[in-house]
C-alpha cells in the first residue's frame, strides 16, 4: 500500500508544471494517470487519495485531481507524459 502511495505521489510530482499553472489560477491541480478504468473501488486510486489526505490534501477542497485512464492501453499513458516539442 505504501508503495502505491509513493508511485501516486511520484506521478503528481512529475506533473508539477500542471500544479504550478493551477496555483496561479486558484486551487492546486494534480494529474493522476491510471492504467485501468475509472472505477470507484480501484485500490490504487483509493491509496492515492488516502496518501493525499494523510498529507492534508482533500480532493475538491484543497486540491483538484484530474484523472486520465489508459483503460488497458499503455500507449495512452506515454502520450500524456512525453514532451510535445
Amino acid at each position: 500500500m505504501t508503495r502505491l502511495i509513493g508511485v501516486g505521489l511520484l506521478v503528481a510530482f512529475t506533473l508539477s508544471p500542471v500544479v504550478v499553472d493551477a496555483q496561479q489560477s486558484g486551487m492546486p491541480r494534480i494529474g493522476y494517470l491510471g492504467a485501468g478504468g475509472p472505477r470507484a473501488d480501484n485500490p490504487n486510486t483509493m491509496a492515492f487519495r488516502q496518501g493525499l489526505r494523510d498529507l492534508g490534501w482533500v480532493e475538491g477542497q484543497t486540491v483538484a485531481i484530474e484523472y486520465r485512464w489508459a483503460e488497458g492501453h499503455p500507449e495512452r499513458r506515454r502520450s500524456w507524459v512525453e514532451p510535445t516539442s
